[in-house]
């Protein structure tokens, strides 16, 4: 199963690659990691996180999920451009205002920011798509957030915001009816 999962992984970075995206460019940064070992070590990243969240049980169970994936594939936002749209979305009024204001914040843990709103969508759609075809091959998956930020700090992917979706193949979903830990 482990190489059918691959097989998906990649054809699920293929549809976040071709999926929409505002005003038609691409700015997103797809990685997919199939190795035991670098799987393994984003989970036990993910279990160093806990301890200073306070959401400490659902990284541990989002970590769980990592160690019995046969797959997982990343997205990320490489480049903070904007989309030139002028929505306001941002909080600013024009895309000019935004880039000149613009004050990235790092969070360990997480992510820069303050970002383009629709570059936000972009990483939703293409995660979208990415699930999609996930579905339709019938491979487990859940679309995860700490999981990115892990993948992040490790250097497996250099975006400034990162999602990420792992893929597993056994007889019942491990992403759903999942048990969040009881905090120790």
């Amino acid at each position: 199963m482990k190489e059918v999962a691959v097989m998906a992984a990649n054809l699920m970075a293929a549809s976040a690659r071709t999926a929409p995206k505002a005003g038609g460019k691409d700015f997103l940064e797809i990685v997919v990691i199939t190795k035991d070992e670098e799987l393994k070590k984003i989970a036990e990243t993910m279990k160093g996180y806990a301890p200073k969240s306070t959401n400490e049980a659902y990284w541990l169970r989002d970590a769980s999920n990592i160690e019995n994936s046969e797959a997982l594939i990343l997205v990320g936002l490489r480049e903070a451009n904007t989309a030139g749209y002028d929505c306001g979305g941002c909080g600013y009024p024009t895309c000019a205002e935004f880039k000149k204001g613009r004050q990235i914040k790092e969070k360990e843990m997480g992510y820069t920011g303050p970002h383009c709103a629709m570059r936000m969508i972009d990483i939703g759609v293409a995660l979208s798509s990415a699930a999609k075809t996930a579905s339709l091959l019938n491979v487990d998956n859940r679309v995860q957030q700490r999981v990115g930020a892990a993948a992040k700090a490790l250097g497996f992917i250099k975006g400034e915001v990162v999602m990420g979706i792992p893929v597993s193949i056994t007889g019942k979903s491990i992403y759903y009816d999942r048990q969040t830990p009881v905090k120790h």
